[in-house]
């Protein structure tokens, strides 16, 4: 097999440039476009993005398209395309922008640091008063885990339970105190 495709390869004339004849390029994204676009569109859930995204694809095929590709090589290829295309857009939206800490500091993070250190009692009083009202179970899970910082592992070992019970009584808890806290005044 191997030897059938070098065959092949030496019967088609090389021809690692991008297509410059408009009809085949107006071809490729006739074909192409739809499918990327929903795709695209699956992906990132905005229509205005993916027509972005989606042009984007197609100005990199048609700077580095392969002519001598048959249909079906090309268009997994723009499906290749689209995915890094895709993952370079959300690496793009949640890279996070680095402030310095000046720049914190003076937009009023301070204030919220004076405040959070400043009223502790208050905070404690609201966890004791949450806890207060739970049952037990649900009480140890949440100070193991949240109040001692134990593992998933550790609690379990403590409580005598496994690691998939913990978990479930944990959310049970969570959920639990959620709506005891909406209570408290």
């Amino acid at each position: 097999m191997i030897q059938r495709r070098s065959r092949v390869r030496e019967e088609v004339p090389a021809a690692s440039s991008p297509p410059t004849d408009s009809e085949s390029i107006q071809k490729l994204y006739a074909e192409n476009v739809t499918a990327i676009y929903r795709f695209i569109y699956s992906k990132v859930g905005n229509r205005e993005e993916a027509e972005d995204l989606t042009s984007q694809v197609f100005i990199k095929a048609v700077r580095n398209v392969d002519g001598t590709r048959d249909a079906q090589s090309v268009q997994s290829w723009l499906f290749q395309v689209a995915r890094t295309t895709i993952a370079d857009y959300w690496r793009d939206f949640y890279r996070l922008r680095t402030d310095s800490l000046d720049d914190l500091l003076t937009a009023g993070w301070e204030a919220a640091i004076h405040d959070e250190v400043a009223q502790p009692e208050e905070h404690i009083e609201q966890v004791q008063h949450i806890l207060s009202r739970l049952p037990a179970r649900y009480r140890e899970v949440l100070t193991y885990r949240f109040l001692l910082n134990y593992s998933i592992r550790e609690t379990a070992d403590r409580m005598g339970l496994t690691e998939a019970n913990v978990k479930v009584l944990q959310f049970r808890a969570l959920k639990k105190a959620a709506g005891t806290g909406e209570e408290t005044p």
